[in-house]
């Protein structure tokens, strides 16, 4: 039996088998990793994931966190493992060696923060967020605003939000009501309710800094006219440390559904009139430089989800292993015959390879876009730096959408196999399935991931990134066909819901320019998910192309080329083959039972209903 959270075979494969990061250590700017290096790295990670994370897990669950007399207080159990965490250099590893952090790759710390995201993402969500406004002030802030704040955040001595959301203002940023008033010396005087705020308040860290977005008064109105400023909890004294309250009190905290060990906070700013700010790069750029932390936040979430996903998924195929109940299929008539594992049943093993698809396509999914997000770094030319750039942006929002919106059905599935077991507390997969909901929600809704998709980024240079990508797509597809013909069969698949997808997004391309140009919009997010099944059954078939070449070496040394029974006999006796073959098996079942259906779906988007539209308010209900 693994860690029970992630397949640590799968992510090899991943990294060095199909993406390659090889070619990252060839980079000046990871010169200095190798596999040994990233191995290390993952093994420490998993260790503290599953020694210290996973056993606070449910317990924080319990806990949860409680506000009283203006103060919040983080499950109890949250604060060793936090300390941990920070101790271990994991909360800024990405940063770069001259901010303090490891210079770690990007698709590298993927891979170290699955295990921590599986383990308990409730509790990362604390050093995540401070992370995220660290990095703000790293790239944008002043010398001196540097030297206040980095180092403390960075190291988790300090903690940070982000601070968008007002009651009046959700995915609607512009209409925000928070104001900053110019002050003599320079700093601002900011006033106004912030809620939603994750870890926004606790008792984790001495001082909380806030990365909060507010108009400057007489700037414009809408997201044009917005700033963003840093406001500490408490102001600094003389010495750099935190000394009496800047005017920033909690009004409560949240009572959710799930993440209950993340303080989720409503923030009342210079309700005494009391509350300094300082700007945070030039004013009215607040969306700009906020957008730079929502990006790799969308890239979080989504990563989020894929943890509660394979934990739920890994969590099902051991109770799937050991729960004894009915007979083999082929012996239903007889009242003798012995119980077997639920493992043997038709449907569970239908509902297992289901999830197994959707968790390993959506984790290959999600660390190529952090592979472009190295290579937009540190390729050698400033073309090729910028074709990263913009596979990486054009890949985000499926990111956080697409595999938060798959992640929530694979914790739906593993209640199943479950059975009634699933849905009590007694069981870790109903709190995955309690937690991952939010993920499809805050850092901006799927839906409106699908906007951003469907409105912006494929519109990007007039579509050619996602022509770039298609073409790679179809030069994949035939060497496939060429190399593979045992695949050819799935890869026609591959092919067809390509085609499909490529025919709506030219179609999607000329409404844009008509008077139909709500149907697009209208229909973003189905439009969204073909997208994500798309691209997730690409990278399983390409994932299958390499094991089938692996398979066909090992065969023809071990004597079984051409010889089922030798190859069935194989996969009891070496994990290389039962992993390969379930590789291979992933990406046929998905070709099979996701992509047959891209083309009616996409057929269904062509037809324009606009019904959704029409029907008034009033038919809604009666």
């Amino acid at each position: 039996m693994g860690n029970m959270l992630v397949n640590t075979r799968d992510q090899k494969f991943l990294l060095y088998e199909q993406i390659g990061i090889d070619r990252l250590f060839e980079t000046e700017k990871y010169g200095e990793y190798n596999r040994e290096t990233v191995d290390m790295m993952l093994n420490e990670a998993e260790k503290l994931a599953v020694e210290v994370l996973l056993p606070t897990y449910d317990k924080g669950d319990r806990e949860g966190c409680t506000f009283d007399k203006g103060k919040v207080k983080a499950p109890p159990c949250f604060h060793d493992a936090y300390r941990k965490f920070c101790e271990g250099g994991w909360l800024n590893c990405m940063r770069s060696v001259e901010s303090g952090g490891q210079g770690m790759p990007n698709v590298v710390a993927q891979g170290c923060y699955e295990f921590f995201q599986a383990a308990n993402f409730p509790l990362v969500m604390y050093p995540g967020l401070t992370n995220g406004a660290a990095g703000l002030i790293d790239r944008f802030g002043t010398p001196e605003q540097k030297k206040k704040y980095m180092e403390r955040m960075y190291t988790g001595e300090w903690g940070g939000t982000m601070c968008l959301t007002e009651p009046g203002a959700g995915s609607d940023v512009g209409s925000l009501k928070a104001t900053a008033r110019r002050l003599p010396d320079g700093t601002y005087s900011i006033s106004g309710t912030k809620i939603f705020i994750s870890s926004g308040d606790h008792d984790l860290t001495a001082n909380n800094i806030h990365t909060v977005l507010a108009r400057i008064e007489g700037d414009p109105p809408g997201t044009r006219g917005v700033s963003i400023f840093i406001v500490p909890k408490y102001r600094l004294k003389a010495d750099g440390n935190p000394g009496p309250s800047n005017d920033v009190t909690t009004g409560g905290i949240e009572h959710k559904m799930g993440i209950k060990g993340s303080a989720t906070a409503m923030l009342i700013f210079g309700e005494e009139g009391k509350c300094v700010g300082e700007l945070l790069g030039k004013e009215r750029d607040g969306m700009k430089i906020m957008f730079h932390l929502m990006n790799e936040a969308r890239l979080e979430v989504g990563l989020q989800g894929l943890g509660t996903a394979t934990a739920a998924y890994e969590h099902a195929v051991e109770y799937a292993r050991q729960r004894l109940q009915g007979a083999e299929i082929f012996e239903f008539k007889n009242p003798a015959a012995p119980q077997v594992p639920i493992i043997r049943h038709p449907d569970i093993r239908r509902q297992l390879l289901w999830m197994k698809a959707h968790v390993e396509g959506c984790r290959a999914l999600l660390y190529y876009a952090s592979f472009c997000q190295d290579m937009m770094e540190a390729a050698p030319t400033k073309e090729e730096r910028q074709m990263w750039a913009n596979r990486a942006d054009l890949l985000i929002p499926v990111c956080k959408a697409y595999v938060t919106n798959r992640a929530l059905d694979v914790c739906s599935v593993a209640i199943d196999v479950y059975g009634g077991y699933g849905y009590c507390s007694e069981y870790p997969v109903e709190q995955y399935m309690r937690d991952c909901k939010i993920t499809q929600i805050y850092e901006g809704t799927n839906g409106i991931q699908a906007l951003d998709l469907v409105g912006r980024k494929l519109g990007m240079k007039k579509g050619m990134h996602l022509l770039a990508i298609a073409k790679e797509m179809d030069a994949d597809i035939a060497k496939l066909r060429e190399e593979l013909p045992e695949l050819s069969a799935y890869v026609n698949y591959l092919a067809e819901a390509k085609n499909a997808l490529t025919d709506i997004t030219i179609q999607f391309f000329k409404l844009g320019k008509t008077a139909s140009f709500l149907v697009p919009i209208l229909y973003a997010s189905p439009y969204l998910n073909l997208f994500g099944d798309v691209a997730v059954g690409y990278l399983l078939m390409q994932a299958a192309g390499i094991a089938q070449k692996k398979l066909n070496a090992i065969y023809a040394e071990a004597g079984a080329r051409g010889s089922k029974a030798r190859q069935r006999a194989l996969v009891h006796t070496n994990p290389e083959v039962a992993f390969y073959q379930g590789k291979i098996a992933a990406a046929k079942f998905f070709a099979v039972n996701v992509l047959t259906s891209v083309r009616g779906r996409a057929e269904g988007i062509k037809a324009g209903d606009r019904t959704p539209i029409e029907i008034a308010d009033e038919s809604f209900t009666v």
